[in-house]
């Protein structure tokens, strides 16, 4: 990498993701309006295309492409289990689409992804974890806040012990 190219990625600043759980939904057509803090992130992105998709076929997933870059090359890489790297990567195929958000701050959700994951014409919910916008349904969101309701003070007990601040 030249001096100059080296010099100008270090001046570039970081963009930060945004953070919180945000509701959303999605209309009759498969389009998502993304709230202002993720339309604002995403237009602040070098590049627009995002990849649309579900590794797990219960939480879809918005990855900006170069993020998604990543996930093709550790697929490509994987040693430990290939074959567990593949069937990961084919689910992402499977349920995947190329898009880039809209004048209007909206993107298409494939109509597999939208069947696959039930929320078509549903509300969801969004947050940003590793990079990525996660996307729950309204029946995995309710899950998983019971889930994390149980024991929540010994939890952040714990995690305050190994370093969390609080």
């Amino acid at each position: 990498m030249g001096l100059k190219v080296a010099e100008d990625l270090a001046q570039t600043p970081k963009i930060e993701p945004p953070r919180g759980m945000y509701p959303a939904r999605l209309d009759d057509k498969g389009r998502m309006k993304f709230p202002t803090v993720f339309q604002e992130y995403l237009a602040a992105l070098p590049e627009k295309k995002l990849f649309v998709t579900s590794l797990d076929r219960h939480i879809a997933q918005v990855y900006p492409i170069a993020v998604w870059r990543q996930n093709e090359d550790f697929f490509d890489t994987y040693r430990e289990d290939p074959d567990l790297a593949e069937k990961v990567a084919f689910n992402a195929a499977d349920l995947g689409s190329e898009a880039e958000m809209d004048s209007q701050g909206r993107i298409v959700f494939s109509p597999e992804l939208r069947r696959e994951l039930g929320i078509e014409n549903q509300p969801v919910h969004l947050q940003s974890f590793n990079g990525v916008i996660q996307v729950l349904s309204e029946d995995l969101y309710q899950e998983m806040k019971q889930q994390s309701s149980q024991t929540p003070r010994q939890d952040v007990k714990k995690l305050q012990r190994a370093g969390l601040k609080v």
